[in-house]
């Protein structure tokens, strides 16, 4: 159950306010620092930026997966975000996003990070999977949703 040492619910935002990605990577990470404050807010921001140029991850449609090895991080943390309007982020569908898992993991984590995207690559395969997301209203059912997922 590795999501679940990941994502908590504290780290769950269910109805993004951000537009643009720029913004959301601002509204994500500070979720993120706020639940662990060692974590440097632009460090983080600089290393998901510099991993975005490289490739947009926006990887399918209306799903986003910025990540990025971070120095002040220790393990991995994560944080999710729904959005009900749609958030333009370049992805390579050219669709908006409207579910984002983000992942900061540190510079001796590389395994952890690899293991959590495909986790995260196998639940997002069932497309009900996605259409159940956006139907949960709080944080605590959408961690219970993808927790209940890597199960299976």
């Amino acid at each position: 159950m590795v999501f679940a040492k990941v994502f908590s619910p504290k780290s769950i935002i269910v109805n993004l306010e951000s537009e643009d990605k720029d913004e959301l990577f601002e509204e994500m990470v500070q979720v993120i620092h706020s639940e662990n404050p060692e974590i440097g807010r632009e460090e983080a921001l600089s290393v998901l930026h510099a991993r975005e140029a490289q490739m947009s991850t926006g990887i399918m449609h209306s799903v986003a997966v910025p990540h990025g090895v971070c120095a002040s991080v220790k393990g991995c943390v994560g944080a999710i975000g729904i959005s009900r309007k749609g958030i333009d982020y370049d992805a390579l569908d050219g669709a908006p996003v409207n579910l984002v898992f983000m992942l900061l993991c540190g510079p001796d984590n590389n395994n952890l990070l690899l293991e959590i995207l495909k986790g995260l690559a196998i639940v997002l395969q069932d497309p009900l999977f996605v259409t159940k997301l956006f139907e949960k209203t709080s944080a605590q059912e959408v961690f219970d949703a993808l927790c209940d997922a890597e199960a299976l």
